[in-house]
C-alpha cells in the first residue's frame, strides 16, 4: 500500500454501468470480451455503486450514468425502471435533488419498439445508437449471433424513435472498407434525418486483435474521407453534425487547449461491472485481463471505497504509468492541446504499455482530423497560401 499520488482527482462526471455482459449481436470488430455472458447486475450492486460514489470526495455537482459495455436492452424494461427508483431513492438519502444523475446507454437499437420507447420517456433516459451507415458497409460487420444482418432491425428502432420525438446521437464505426465511400455514409444519414453522428475508428484493443486501418494507405484514405465530409456538412451545416469536427472547432474558435482528459484523469469516469467490480479512466479497461497488469479492476462496491482504492499498489501503478505517458504526449506531441494525452487503453493495445505517445488510434481520432478541420477553416478565412 502507498500513500496516494500527488494531484486532483475528479470530479466524476460519468459512471458507466454494466447492465449485462451479454450482447445479441456478434460484431467482428468488438472489443468486448465475455459477450456470452448472461450475467445481470442487480440491484444491490447498483445502490452500492452511486452510495460509493456519492460518499466518495470526488463528486462536485451532478453526473451521467451510462448503461454499456453489453447490449443494455437484453435486460428487462422492467430493470430500467426499478433501476430509476434506485437512483432515486439513493439520491433522496444524500438529499440530492433527482435530476443529479442523468441517465444514458448506448444501444445496437435492434429491439427498440414502442414499449422501450415508454421506458425511455418514463426514465428520463437518453439514447445513443451503434450503427455503421448504409446497409452494404453495417451488414458486412454488425451482425447477429447467426450470421444475418441486423441493418433493417436497427432502423425499424431508429423509426421508432424518430416517431415518437426521442432525440438520439449515433455512433458510426469506421472500417477500412467505410474510407472510400464519405458520400455514401453523408447521404444515408441526411437522408434518414439523422442529424448527430459521431465516427469512431476501428481500433486494435481487447478482442479485436488488429484493426483493419493499420493497412499502408488508411491514413491517406481517411483524410480524403474528412476532407470530403467537411465539405459536404460546411456547405450544409444544418443537415449533419459530426461530434469530431464539433470538437476541434470549438477549441479552436475558442483559442483554448486542453490539459488532460476524462480517461487520464482518476475518478473522472467511474465503471462498474456486472459483478460490482470498479475502474476508473478508461470504460474499455476494465472488462480485460492482460499478463502486466491483470485485470484493471480497483475493488468492488460491494467491499471497498474508491478512495481506500487509491493506496493500492495496482492504482497507483497504473496511475503512474498513465501519467508518465500523459506527460510524454506533452513535451514531444504538437496536437497535445487537442488530445490532452489520449487514452490509457489505445496506448496498451497498440504499445504494451501506457507509458508511451502517439497512436494510431490518436492519428485517426485527433491528428488528422485537426489537419483537416483547421485546413478548411483557414481556407474559408481566406488563410491558406
Amino acid at each position: 500500500m502507498h500513500e496516494p499520488l500527488p494531484g486532483r482527482f475528479g470530479p466524476v462526471r460519468l459512471l458507466v454501468v454494466q447492465p449485462t455482459p451479454f450482447c445479441n449481436l456478434d460484431c467482428d470488430y468488438c472489443y468486448l470480451p465475455s459477450r456470452n455472458d448472461r450475467r445481470r447486475i442487480s440491484l444491490d450492486i447498483l445502490e452500492a455503486a452511486l452510495e460509493r460514489v456519492l460518499e466518495s470526495p470526488y463528486v462536485d455537482g451532478g453526473f451521467t450514468l451510462l448503461w454499456h459495455a453489453g447490449e443494455p436492452l437484453t435486460m428487462p424494461i422492467a430493470f430500467y425502471d426499478a433501476a430509476t427508483e434506485c437512483l432515486e431513492r439513493v439520491l433522496a438519502r444524500h438529499g440530492l435533488p433527482p435530476d443529479t444523475i442523468h441517465q444514458s446507454l448506448q444501444t445496437n437499437a435492434t429491439v427498440i419498439d414502442d414499449a422501450w420507447c415508454d421506458c425511455f420517456e418514463r426514465n428520463g433516459i437518453h439514447v445513443g445508437v451503434s450503427m455503421d451507415g448504409p446497409a452494404f458497409l453495417h451488414d458486412a460487420h454488425r451482425v447477429t449471433r447467426t450470421g444475418k444482418p441486423t441493418h433493417g432491425a436497427v432502423m425499424r428502432g431508429i423509426a421508432h424513435l424518430q416517431q415518437r420525438g426521442i432525440p438520439f446521437q449515433v455512433i458510426c464505426v469506421l472500417t477500412a472498407d467505410a474510407l472510400d465511400h464519405a458520400e455514401a455514409i453523408y447521404r444515408f444519414f441526411t437522408d434518414h434525418g439523422i442529424e448527430d453522428v459521431g465516427f469512431n475508428m476501428e481500433e486494435t484493443e481487447g478482442e479485436n486483435l488488429q484493426s483493419t486501418l493499420e493497412r499502408p494507405d488508411g491514413e491517406r484514405r481517411y483524410r480524403v474521407f474528412l476532407e470530403h465530409l467537411w465539405q459536404r456538412t460546411r456547405a450544409e451545416p444544418e443537415r449533419l453534425r459530426v461530434r469530431e469536427f464539433d470538437g476541434v472547432t470549438s477549441l479552436a474558435c475558442a483559442d483554448a487547449r486542453m490539459e488532460q482528459t476524462d480517461m487520464n484523469t482518476p475518478f473522472v469516469i467511474v465503471n462498474v461491472d456486472a459483478r460490482g467490480n470498479f475502474s476508473t479512466f478508461d470504460p474499455e479497461l476494465l472488462s480485460v485481463s492482460t499478463a502486466e497488469y491483470g485485470d484493471f479492476s480497483f475493488g468492488n462496491v460491494l467491499t471497498g471505497s474508491l478512495e481506500a482504492s487509491v493506496a493500492t499498489d495496482k492504482f497507483q501503478m497504473v496511475h503512474r504509468e498513465i501519467a508518465a505517458g500523459v506527460a510524454r504526449c506533452r513535451r514531444d506531441c504538437d496536437y497535445f492541446g487537442l488530445c490532452g494525452g489520449g487514452a490509457g487503453s489505445n496506448k496498451y493495445w497498440e504499445h504494451g504499455s501506457f507509458d508511451c505517445s502517439v497512436t494510431q488510434a490518436c492519428r485517426y481520432r485527433i491528428q488528422l482530423v485537426a489537419d483537416v478541420v483547421l485546413a478548411g477553416m483557414e481556407e474559408e478565412l481566406g488563410l491558406s497560401v
